[in-house]
């Protein structure tokens, strides 16, 4: 069926994390027929283009312009322009400044709309071999120890699983700080999620531990899941 283009809409649209085999066949359609994209980094997202043959005009959306940005696509949408956002790679609004930009579109009376598709929690989750039928996804932590070891305490009696993104140059340090407040839980690291190198580590944080630290080739981004407190 074939996806028409709303006037004035928002679409929020999902890109691949890894293999762009992953992308859907709407998410092709709104970003070839939408005025404009926004995107968090337009060379990436030109990559993306170039793929799939793709010369919608791009402007930049990221944390350092997003309030000027937003205005400036809302302006859009009042003349009655269709505006796509993409992060640099997965769902837009997990952790990029997207919900500003639906904040400021939601009040000025336009449409949002999504074409869901990749994102790096949900295939951690299921491939980490924890429970998936309650989660609590932390994002990012501090990158202070002291302040990473609090942001990790507020979950301390959580009986969901958790889920944390990390990048390679800290994962050590997050997962000993994980022992640290949590204890020898179970837990799995993911990286390089549908990619070539695609790894998941499965064991108790010490064993991860052990793992991350003799890993000398870590790359991409860290997807820490770790088992709730089930005491």
């Amino acid at each position: 069926m074939a996806n028409e283009i709303e006037p004035s809409t928002l679409y929020l649209v999902a890109t691949p994390i890894g293999n762009l085999g992953d992308i859907t066949l709407r998410a092709l359609d709104i970003l070839k027929g939408v005025n404009i994209v926004a995107c968090e980094d337009t060379r990436t997202t030109g990559r993306l283009f170039k793929h799939f043959g793709i010369e919608t005009p791009k402007t930049p959306f990221h944390e350092h312009n997003k309030d000027r940005a937003a205005e400036k696509l809302v302006a859009r949408l009042e003349s009655g322009e269709s505006v796509a956002l993409v992060s640099d790679a997965g769902t837009p609004g997990i952790s990029d400044p997207a919900y500003v930009l639906v904040r400021e579109v939601v009040a000025a009376g336009f449409n949002v709309t999504s074409a869901p598709g990749p994102t790096a929690v949900i295939p951690a989750l299921i491939l980490s071999g924890l429970p998936v039928h309650s989660f609590t996804f932390r994002g990012f932590p501090p990158r202070k120890p002291g302040k990473r070891k609090r942001f990790l305490e507020i979950d301390i009696a959580s009986p969901h699983t958790l889920l944390f993104y990390e990048s390679p140059h800290r994962i050590v340090a997050f997962l000993e700080n994980a022992l640290e407040v949590y204890g020898d839980r179970s837990a799995a690291v993911i990286c390089e999620i549908t990619k070539k190198f695609e790894t998941v580590e499965r064991g108790l944080l010490s064993e991860l531990i052990s793992w991350a630290t003799e890993d000398a080739d870590l790359r991409g981004e860290f997807v820490v899941v770790i088992e709730g407190n089930i005491a």
